[in-house]
């Protein structure tokens, strides 16, 4: 039988394809957590799903029916759903005369209505289970903008943390409702002008880096696991100290 803090824990995580979702996911496998994967990427998922032993459906989110088979699907494989971490998301730049209604709209529509879908389709598997532990990855923008050009995705984690804290209260007491917000993660994808500007003296990054996908895993992980069973609607900055916070 697995060990871990996360020992027999049914545990839905989307986004698993790359970054802060597969760093969460093999944390969680770690930990003695039973996994369902979500993400769109579908070469990708199969095959962190092998290694990880983890049930998985490809999702194009926000796709309202496929979100309600593959949480079906889930459940089913894995027995019934104890926990759900919402990760996948998009960035949305440009500034307010230049947004055109259908990037909002998909800006909104997979950092924001993907993560209550998923929310609201698992409801009834936890409560069939008696409890359970959502954690949401939102953003430090979502908590304080820190830039121009980026109304749509700050709109949209801001939504999300504030959608967590409402579900929070409307849930509790069987269901927790936490959310993560992350400053700036190493991924291949962050350039490495902003690595570098993490490290200057004026930096508004107190730790003077950036983070990584691992350091958010684990934040996830005391959210999900017991350990914090007497903590919901928080938004947990895990940012390096960022002083806007």
């Amino acid at each position: 039988m697995a060990e871990g803090r996360m020992a027999g824990r049914r545990i839905i995580v989307t986004g698993t394809a790359s970054g802060i979702g597969l760093a969460t996911a093999k944390l969680l496998a770690r930990e003695g957590a039973v996994l369902a994967l979500i993400d769109r990427d579908a070469g990708a998922l199969a095959r962190i799903a092998e290694e990880l032993g983890a049930h998985h459906a490809q999702v194009d989110l926000p796709d309202e029916a496929a979100i309600d088979r593959a949480v079906q699907a889930a459940s089913a494989a894995m027995g019934g759903i104890d926990g759900l971490v919402n990760v996948a998301g998009i960035g949305g730049m440009g500034r307010l005369a230049d947004l055109s209604l259908a990037d909002w709209n998909r800006t909104i529509g997979v950092n924001l209505t993907a993560p209550m879908l998923l929310m609201r389709a698992v409801l009834p598997h936890m409560l069939a289970a008696g409890q359970g532990a959502i954690v949401n990855v939102a953003s430090g923008q979502g908590l304080t903008p820190s830039a121009p050009g980026m109304a749509s995705y700050c709109a949209s984690k801001g939504g999300l943390v504030t959608l967590s804290k409402a579900l929070a209260l409307e849930l509790a007491p069987a269901i927790r409702v936490n959310c993560v917000c992350p400053g700036v993660v190493d991924t291949p994808l962050l350039p490495d002008s902003m690595r570098a500007a993490a490290r200057e003296a004026g930096s508004p990054y107190a730790l003077k880096r950036v983070g990584e996908a691992e350091e958010v895993a684990a934040a996830i992980l005391f959210l999900t696991s017991a350990e914090s069973a007497f903590i919901t609607g928080i938004a947990m900055a895990v940012d390096g100290g960022r002083t806007y916070h």
